[in-house]
């Protein structure tokens, strides 16, 4: 062996051994800087010799595959989800029910609120990676997860063939400065550090995973041809000894009341732990039991999640603002005294209209009890009239637009509303909307752009998207030739978006994807769906006369009928070339549940109706089929208690063609 490829195999055996001793056993050995050093040295010399490639190095971490799409991976094991409970009493009931069925030992472990991947090991290397999926079906994201440094690319041992199962989440620390970052650049935030790993794990650019900061805890072997283990617990402790990360704050426990003990206690440090968690895993830790106690259709029988109540916190109500939407909604918004929530600062709530703010007398000064709905959206649960201050007034809805000022007006749907069609804010959230993902998906084109396009006057409606010009948005602040070709680009594309996208983009009140589809569907042609009567469209499945009338209303302006005829006169397609399926769920009700691993729900739905069936939004006994992903709720409990076929994204994938 020449003397630098003994350096280099010398280099990468330290940057190994030092990333287990920070990651995994929170023990380092060496300063930062001295790991930075030999990391950079490893750098320059397989950048001058790069016949001494190798695909584990640690230098691979910090990304750079750029992939065009992910590819679908069929799971060699399947990646269940678990039924929850959502008491201390029923947690209790289930580690009794288990030990009836012969358990003596549990293992108690915090639900890291991530994202679900495996990782597969041949010959102690790391190989592949792919996210949870429908649970049999995930996808390949292996040059992303080779950027998250607490994944061994090699284990101090070759076990054979190894599969683990592990969560990837983003450090709250990572998180919150992320955001300020995506702040400072005028980016869309994340709601919480959950969706922020999910979005970063499936960048396809890997640099930009590389930069999230990530993390990993491995919290079960999937498969293992080695040594057997009797017990979970023997299991994580071996692969710990492997070089893995594994979960923190797992205890083997054996009775009901040792369990519950064991998730008030993981409940008292969810607050200052430095990743979230959304609840507590029990699973009995006998593996040959496991075995015999088996598994429900998606969920094993030997296994519960406990989840946490939502959060409350008290703070004070600084202010109430309001912000203008895109059909003229003044909408209410709470400013608070900062307050730590579910993982995240709140620092806003929603208060969504007069009638909840009386509803609940909020007033500015209050203190009031603010929690998050689904440990995502900030609520304002009540107010603390106890410690109201004298003097405080009941809060009233502006008489005049913030935006505009000129007067507004409460409907009949407990809505207030700027009267003029003109209004900036307005004329910004519209062409948003627009130019949003599910409507014309013009990609670069987000709020920060709308708001720069607008401010320079190069954009009043949606018409004058389609007018602009390369050397315009180059010349804007942070753009440049680049981003000026992509964004053009991007328009060019949108034309071809289709009209039931069209329908929704041009934001017509009550009108939604679903909406646009039918009626893209019904009429096939702008032009047709103007001359609609409101006879014609009430009669239409699922809409109903103030539907009808909303559609009738926006098609008899005559400034939205130019609108369109300007579209048209540059391209934009207004016609519909209806899908030419079979009818294999006629006669079928499908309601959908959670999140689904390569389908949105407006997609799903519109396989259904466009294969003749329907998409229901509750489950009843005539509810054909439940198609549930990742998360399901209530509707999939309900489901279950009726009856009701319940299926995964592969299977419902099947039915569409016939199968």
């Amino acid at each position: 062996m020449n003397d630098v490829l003994e350096r280099i195999e010398y280099l990468r055996k330290q940057l190994h051994y030092h990333s287990v001793r920070y990651y995994v056993y929170d023990d380092p050995e060496i300063s930062d800087f001295e790991y930075d050093e030999m990391f950079d040295e490893l750098k320059k010399l397989e950048a001058a010799h790069p016949e001494y490639d190798s695909p584990t190095s640690p230098t691979k971490r910090v990304g750079g595959a750029v992939l065009d799409k992910f590819e679908k991976v069929t799971h060699r094991n399947k990646m269940g989800s678990l039924d929850d409970v959502f008491s201390i009493e029923a947690a209790e009931d289930f580690v009794n029910s288990m030990i009836k069925l012969g358990a003596d030992s549990f293992s108690v472990e915090p639900k890291i609120d991530g994202l679900s991947v495996c990782l597969h090991y041949e010959n102690g290397v790391f190989v592949s990676g792919a996210t949870r999926g429908d649970g049999s079906v995930g996808e390949n994201v292996t040059e992303n997860l080779k950027t998250v440094p607490s994944i061994p690319m090699c284990l101090t041992e070759d076990p054979g063939l190894l599969e683990v199962r592990g969560e990837v989440y983003m450090p709250r620390k990572s998180f919150e400065q992320l955001n300020e970052k995506r702040e400072e650049q005028g980016e869309p935030l994340f709601a919480n550090p959950r969706n922020a790993a999910a979005g970063s794990l499936r960048q396809l650019d890997s640099r930009i995973t590389a930069e999230r900061k990530l993390d990993i805890f491995v919290f079960n072997v999937q498969e293992y041809h080695g040594q057997a283990y009797k017990t979970h617990t023997g299991s994580i402790e071996y692969m710990k000894k492997l070089g893995f990360r594994t979960i923190p704050y797992m205890k083997e426990t054996h009775t009901a009341k040792e369990t519950s003990d064991h998730i008030k206690y993981i409940g008292e440090l969810r607050a200052d732990l430095p990743f979230d968690i959304d609840g507590v895993v029990i699973k009995v830790n006998d593996l040959a039991l496991r075995e015999k106690i088996g598994e429900n259709i998606s969920t094993p029988k030997w296994a519960a999640a406990y989840k946490f109540p939502p959060e409350v916190k008290s703070t004070e109500l600084l202010d109430i603002t309001v912000q203008v939407g895109r059909t003229g909604v003044l909408t209410p918004l709470a400013v608070l005294s900062p307050v730590r929530l579910a993982g995240t600062t709140v620092r806003a709530a929603t208060l969504h209209n007069i009638d909840f703010i009386r509803s609940k007398d909020i007033r500015i000064g209050d203190t009031v009890e603010v929690s998050k709905a689904g440990d995502i959206i900030p609520e304002v649960r009540k107010v603390d009239l106890s410690k109201r201050k004298p003097g405080s007034v009941p809060y009233e809805m502006p008489a005049f637009c913030p935006s505009c000022g000129e007067p507004t007006v409460k409907d009949d749907e407990a809505a207030t509303r700027c009267t003029n069609s003109a209004c900036p804010a307005q004329i910004e959230r519209n062409l948003t909307h627009f130019a949003s993902r599910d409507a014309m998906n013009i990609d670069g084109m987000g709020p920060s752009v709308i708001k720069l396009l607008c401010g320079e006057g190069l954009i009043k409606d949606a018409a004058d998207i389609y007018k602009l010009r390369k050397e315009d948005i180059a010349a804007l602040d942070r753009m440049g030739d680049k981003s000026a070709e992509n964004l053009i680009s991007a328009i060019a594309n949108s034309k071809n978006a289709g009209l039931d996208r069209l329908i929704y983009a041009l934001g017509i009140r009550n009108i939604g994807q679903k909406a646009g589809r039918v009626l893209a569907d019904r009429f096939g042609d702008i032009g047709a769906l103007f001359e609609a009567t409101e006879e014609e469209l009430a009669a239409i499945p699922d809409f109903g006369q103030i539907t009808a009338e909303c559609v009738v209303n926006w098609c008899s302006h005559p400034q939205n009928r130019e609108l369109v005829e300007e579209l048209k006169k540059y391209g934009v397609v207004t016609t519909y070339e209806k899908q030419t399926v079979s009818d294999v769920f006629a006669g079928l009700t499908f309601v959908l549940t959670g999140t689904l691993p390569g389908l949105t729900r407006e997609q799903a739905e519109k396989m259904i109706t466009d294969r003749g069936g329907k998409a229901s939004s509750s489950v009843s006994k005539n509810t054909s089929y439940v198609l549930a992903g990742d998360k399901a709720g209530s509707k999939l409990t309900k489901a279950q208690s009726l009856g009701v076929p319940v299926i995964d994204e592969a299977r419902f994938l099947q039915m569409c063609e016939g199968e």
